[in-house]
């Protein structure tokens, strides 16, 4: 699918040539596609990656996450517009959607005699919200290893309330994202984004708290131009302007809305 060296792919993540590197071109040559083949997913193939995402880790095998899946053209529609109108929603070979769960856990609790009281402590949320992370991203590793193209959609948090109603949640869930994946549309356009250099996210020992990220924005400048969109506003700035209360895009009700689903609760 993507054909960059992992030399390639390191320069054109960092901007400098690569160390001396084992072939890892497969994870590094990753980027976000949103244009897809009219080709569906077959469910035994949709079931084998189900697999791989339950292969991943989780917390001491609490399996706090769920997934569901949307095909159905209507309702496909419908998922697209609650999530910001974005066509790769609609065009890729299947919508998956993937939840912070306690509905289950706590359900198999009560069976038991067992109140869960914990999960409603911030710290199941957030190891709730790991899981269903980790989980997505061993099922991202396995459809691109098999040649499939992915684009994860934040906007899922755009409309918690109408997401719920859309899948019909019960207490204890949270939509946290959503997934596209689908063959890839040739010949491929999306490119390798820029990264920061590794000096700027990996550090020794200690944090360093003084980042310099003027480098970056030189680079990210070429990029943006080459995508056609303003060179002159760097990525430090579309970045400060993302996270301005301006930007929340419904997502600020969020924390109240959470509590009301039982999470955050202590």
């Amino acid at each position: 699918m993507f054909d960059e060296s992992v030399q390639d792919a390191w320069r054109k993540r960092y901007g400098v040539d690569a160390p001396p590197l084992p072939d890892l071109s497969k994870f590094l040559n990753h980027r976000s596609v949103r244009k897809y083949r009219d080709e569906p997913i077959s469910d035994t193939l949709l079931a084998a990656l189900v697999a791989a995402a339950q292969s991943a880790a989780t917390s001491s095998n609490l399996q706090l996450w769920s997934v569901i899946s949307v095909q159905e053209k209507e309702r496909r529609e419908q998922i697209a517009m609650l999530c910001g109108d974005q066509h790769q929603i609609r065009d890729a070979g299947v919508f998956l959607a993937f939840f912070a769960d306690h509905h289950r856990l706590r359900q198999a609790a009560l069976r038991q005699n067992e109140l869960a009281e914990g999960l409603s402590y911030a710290e199941f949320f957030i190891m709730a919200v790991i899981d269903a992370a980790l989980a997505a991203e061993r099922m991202v590793c396995a459809a691109e290893a098999l040649g499939l193209g992915i684009c994860y959609i934040g906007a899922l948090r755009n409309d918690a309330e109408g997401i719920k109603q859309f899948f019909g949640l019960p207490e204890g869930t949270f939509g946290v994202f959503g997934l596209c994946i689908g063959w890839p549309e040739a010949p491929l356009k999306a490119e390798i984004k820029p990264r920061l250099r590794q000096e700027a996210v990996w550090f020794r020992e200690r944090y360093e708290s003084e980042v310099d990220t003027a480098e970056y924005d030189e680079r990210m400048r070429a990029f943006y131009e080459s995508q056609r969109m303003k060179g002159d506003v760097t990525w430090s700035t579309r970045s400060g302007r993302r996270v301005d209360l301006h930007h929340m895009t419904g997502r600020d009700t969020l924390l109240g809305w959470l509590r009301e689903q039982g999470f955050l609760l202590n």
